[in-house]
């Protein structure tokens, strides 16, 4: 692994959440892409709802098997106060 993708692995587990415009709190579930991600997105959307997930796409400059492959880079947000909400039994 050369040091400029561990230097962007180690900005990118910096970043936790996030405001939107509207004051949302917004907490990163995800960050990755391929099987997966599709496979991560479904668990969570079962578990927290479509509504309550924004899917971010990701620029892969500097991951190469990202760019060899031209596959794409997401984040997985889900709104904080959904994620907070105690699980029914």
């Amino acid at each position: 692994m050369t040091e400029e993708i561990r230097e962007r692995i180690a900005l990118e587990e910096e970043i936790r959440e996030r405001r939107d415009a509207k004051g949302n709190k917004w907490i990163k579930l995800y960050f990755g892409g391929g099987a997966h991600f599709r496979n991560w997105l479904s668990q969570i959307e079962e578990i927290y709802g479509r509504e309550n997930i924004e899917i971010e796409e990701m620029d892969p400059t500097g991951f190469k098997c990202f760019e060899e492959s031209q596959e794409k880079l997401y984040r997985i947000w889900v709104k904080e106060n959904v994620t907070k909400r105690p699980i029914v039994k």
